[in-house]
């Protein structure tokens, strides 16, 4: 079952999110960084305004992210895990691939080829 929101500041960040198998699975598109860190932060959380035990954030169309777009991954990744939940990244163009790997996100939060990937790691 999927459930789709938009979410849009400046057009610089659209945020889409929908549900698979319990999974929050985060579509955005567009640049992460300080203008839009509360669009991304936002856009990872449940309509409660919580956080969910399991997120799959999509960066495919990510064109750029700085340390803001990074701490907002962090402190996600810190409070879901402390609730037995994960954050995974998939589909990161090289460029923001390589901002994850030069500050060693891509050793705390996997990042997966596509989101299908990160949807089913171990197929």
């Amino acid at each position: 079952m999927a459930h789709r929101e938009r979410t849009d500041r400046h057009g610089r960040l659209h945020a889409e999110h929908r549900e698979v198998e319990g999974i929050r699975v985060v579509t955005l598109r567009g640049e992460i960084d300080h203008d839009v860190q509360d669009v991304l932060s936002g856009a990872l959380l449940t309509e409660g305004g919580t956080l969910p035990p399991r997120i799959v954030a999509d960066l495919t169309d990510v064109t750029f992210m700085d340390s803001s777009g990074i701490n907002v991954f962090v402190a996600t990744h810190r409070q879901v895990s402390s609730a037995g939940g994960w954050v995974r990244i998939a589909g990161a163009q090289p460029s923001v691939l390589r901002v994850l790997q030069l500050v060693g996100i891509d050793t705390v939060i996997a990042c997966h080829p596509t989101t299908e990937q990160a949807l089913h790691p171990d197929l």
